[in-house]
């Protein structure tokens, strides 16, 4: 079975829709999510279009701040100081990777955690593993919400996550470790990977390598969740880190790319700039 992160997607954002309407009556407003957008990168761009067209589906207030690639480090980290103290301001996010000369951790660090609609200021990310409330991370958020509308049952499953990344490698482990999986965390080079491959039952693939699953690294009826997305070298065409032709057959669920986890991503970003706003509600923020 293939999931179409796409349809699910769709059918999530069709939902907060309905509940965003509600909010101008009864908050005064709708919920505003602030995207910074350094430089011209056409991946880049491309992302920042898909969460304007998301957040327009859903109803959430969007702005996209524009600023050149040699913006310096202090200028950008400014401008988001100056979006943390704005109570009209729900959720900040600034798109990466950025220009080299700035530090993406310190950007990071920056956005308020209560704004932090990524969820990957470190305080958020401490909470996440402390068991506390926190913003979680989108993509492996959105794996999650894939694996249960899928009817996956994590509870008791093996599970190996190729990827150990602070985005999307290290948190999807902890989700999966909280639904009581048992959880193998491993990378491209680890020592006979294909065959700690072929153990899970959950595999989860996020490295950035083209096709670099293949079909004798996965057992029969495996889970196969691809968060790769790279241009196949052959055909230029967009591709995941699994070789999903060959594959496919194999597994009992598999995410296609593209169409697959990236669509949730973005709706679990739209889900929690919802979110942000809702819990700046019960602090009894007041709005400028």
């Amino acid at each position: 079975m293939t999931i179409s992160g796409k349809e699910l997607s769709a059918k999530l954002k069709a939902e907060m829709a309905a509940e965003v309407a509600a909010f101008p009556e009864k908050y005064g407003r709708v919920p505003h999510l602030v995207v910074i957008l350094v430089g011209d990168d056409p991946a880049s761009i491309s992302y920042v279009t898909g969460k304007a067209k998301a957040s327009e589906v859903v109803g959430i207030r969007n702005t996209t701040i524009r600023r050149p690639a040699d913006i310096s480090e202090n200028e950008l980290l400014d401008l988001i100081r100056q979006l943390n103290a704005d109570d009209a301001v729900d959720g900040i996010l600034v798109q990466l990777p950025l220009p080299g000369h700035i530090s993406e951790a310190k950007v990071i660090e920056t956005i308020s955690r209560e704004k932090d609609v990524d969820g990957f200021h470190p305080l958020n990310v401490a909470a996440l593993w402390q068991k506390q409330p926190c913003i979680l991370p989108c993509t492996p958020k959105g794996i999650i919400k894939m694996l249960k509308a899928a009817g996956v049952e994590i509870e008791g499953k093996r599970a190996v996550v190729i990827g150990r990344s602070n985005i999307v490698g290290l948190p999807v482990a902890k989700l999966l470790l909280d639904r009581n999986a048992t959880v193998t965390i491993a990378h491209s080079r680890t020592r006979n990977l294909p065959e700690l491959a072929r153990q899970a039952e959950i595999l989860v693939v996020a490295i950035g390598r083209p096709k670099f699953v293949t079909a004798d690294m996965v057992s029969e009826g495996a889970v196969v969740i691809d968060v790769g997305v790279n241009r196949d070298p052959e055909t230029g065409r967009l591709c995941g880190d699994v070789d999903f032709a060959a594959v496919e057959p194999k597994a009992s669920v598999i995410t296609p790319v593209p169409g697959g986890v990236g669509p949730m991503t973005i709706c679990c970003l739209m889900e929690n700039t919802i979110e942000c706003f809702l819990n700046s509600r019960k602090k009894g923020r007041t709005d400028a």
